[in-house]
């Protein structure tokens, strides 16, 4: 027999709402794979008064001459080292929070001039389903990821004291009047990125964009560049997709295997080298791109004991508020540019 509205009236009133507990389950965190590859493979420097500076080289001046009992022979007085200056910035992410928030966590300051050290109330997990201060640490560390990799991969005019990243130095015109790391690109064309843009991908069968790497993979390794890693916008894999697609790749083993076709494309890959989604380019409106990196001669560089330095800054004496912040202190460098290459498609 149904329940009458009076008895489901009566069920509604005695329940009580059932809450999960645990950290907030965030929906928008997105893979980051270049920054997760930098800053794990991170290089130091011990410090400087503005910038971290490289000796590199393009031009050769010694010559092989032939002679033959007393023939005058010349000799060459090589001096061809130019350096790169690249300047190191200081990035912050902090967050602040009330005693009176703690409180309602359940959580007491126990040294409040700097709130180092606090202490959860007994029975605290009675009144608290997702802990407050949690939520604040875990949205400033966030928060930093999120940030920090936007700025790997913008051009740094965005702001005069962020760290200039992919796109201030990797250039969709290498061939363009001005300097990379105060090296001229006009006087030392030895100092420019590889660029290969507009890729006419609009018929996959052509296999355009296919061909087009492959040429470009061998001008990369012309000058010993070792391509090792790829990250690609969601336009430029669907193409990429697409010219595979249009060869037939769906199976070797048959329409029937166990009932079931798999019309997926595997991982895409080139050279053995995996082509990593990278969702920031979509947000940069790169989705049509490809960047090509030599991971040897690109790379982070962090000031020794400065890498997510962890801060507990001490409250104003009028405010009951406590702090927490993370510091960053570095560069993006690159000691040779004709082993990178940008890519795209129309």
């Amino acid at each position: 027999m149904p329940f009458t509205a009076q008895e489901l009236s009566n069920i509604a009133n005695a329940l009580l709402d059932y809450h999960v507990k645990g950290p907030a389950w965030s929906q928008v965190i997105q893979d980051r794979p270049f920054f997760d590859y930098v800053m794990a493979n991170q290089k130091k420097f011990p410090g400087g008064k503005e910038f971290i500076t490289e000796p590199v080289k393009g031009v050769y001046t010694t010559r092989v001459q032939g002679f033959s009992h007393d023939d005058t022979v010349t000799y060459a007085n090589p001096a061809n080292i130019k350096r790169t200056q690249v300047k190191w910035y200081e990035i912050h992410a902090g967050i602040s929070l009330t005693l009176t928030e703690l409180k309602i966590d359940g959580i007491s300051v126990v040294d409040s001039l700097n709130s180092s050290d606090t202490s959860n109330h007994s029975r605290r997990e009675a009144v608290v389903l997702t802990g407050l201060m949690e939520d604040k640490i875990e949205d400033m560390m966030e928060g930093f990821a999120r940030d920090f990799t936007e700025m790997l991969w913008r051009d740094g005019t965005q702001d005069a004291k962020a760290v200039p990243g992919i796109q201030s130095f990797i250039l969709d015109d290498p061939t363009a009047a001005g300097s990379t790391f105060g090296i001229d690109r006009i006087a030392n064309t030895w100092w420019r990125n590889r660029a290969s843009l507009l890729i006419d991908s609009s018929t996959p069968s052509n296999q355009n964009l296919v061909q087009d790497l492959q040429k470009e993979f061998r001008q990369l390794r012309r000058f010993r560049g070792r391509p090792g890693m790829m990250c690609a916008g969601s336009d430029y894999m669907d193409a990429f997709e697409r010219e595979l697609r249009s060869k037939g790749n769906y199976t070797l083993e048959g329409w029937s295997k166990q009932g079931r076709i798999d019309a997926s494309v595997a991982d895409l890959a080139f050279k053995g080298i995996m082509i990593e989604y990278e969702p920031v380019l979509d947000d940069l409106g790169k989705s049509k791109y490809n960047y090509v990196f030599d991971m040897k001669h690109l790379y982070l560089k962090c000031m020794d004991g400065e890498d997510r330095k962890i801060h507990t800054p001490a409250r104003p004496p009028e405010k009951y508020v406590m702090f927490r912040a993370m510091t960053w202190t570095g560069a993006l460098c690159s000691n040779q540019l004709n082993a990178q290459l940008v890519h795209s498609v129309l």
